[in-house]
């Protein structure tokens, strides 16, 4: 069983990229995890590249999506909604053939605001429902007041987060 996790956040120090780790360290054993480290070489979407190639970080993003039996994607939120570095390589990713159809896949998010990534998460569910992706409706996995549950090194501090993450992996391993 494998899972590939996407962080959309960029920032060193993130809280959804500490999240996706927490994620990985819950799964049980025998599921691989492997984690995209590549979003900030992706380049803007332009039809004009992609007729010439996908660039090396999409076809990479695009094999590991292929290969995977489900996605968990870690976003922040940013104006409301999805960061562009995420949706740019959600975009690039689902140029045919793509490779999200009838994929299962989670969305969690986290902010230091008290709503969580709740925008964010909900139109990364608009888009994924074009795509055909099935994605798990819950738990929802709102992290609020994120840089209260974690600390500078990116551990999780917070024994309710731990617990709702561990159930959100436990449910989506469930569906495979």
């Amino acid at each position: 069983m494998k899972i590939f996790g996407i962080s959309g956040s960029l920032r060193t120090n993130s809280f959804n990229s500490a999240a996706l780790r927490i994620c990985a360290e819950l799964l049980p054993r025998e599921v691989e995890f492997r984690c995209f480290g590549r979003l900030a070489e992706i380049p803007p979407y332009n039809e004009d590249l992609r007729a010439q190639g996908f660039p090396d970080s999409v076809e990479e993003l695009r094999r590991e999506i292929a290969e995977a039996d489900a996605l968990i994607i870690a976003t922040p939120e940013y104006n409301y909604s999805v960061p562009g570095v995420l949706k740019n390589a959600i975009d690039w990713a689902s140029r045919p053939p793509q490779p999200f159809d009838e994929k299962l896949v989670g969305i969690i998010g986290a902010s230091k605001g008290i709503i969580g990534t709740a925008r964010a998460q909900y139109h990364l569910r608009q888009t994924f429902v074009y795509l055909n992706a099935t994605v798990l409706n819950r738990p929802e996995v709102f992290i609020t007041t994120a840089h209260e549950k974690f600390d500078e090194d990116g551990t999780l501090l917070d024994t309710p987060t731990r617990d709702i993450l561990d159930l959100f992996v436990q449910q989506l391993v469930d569906l495979l």
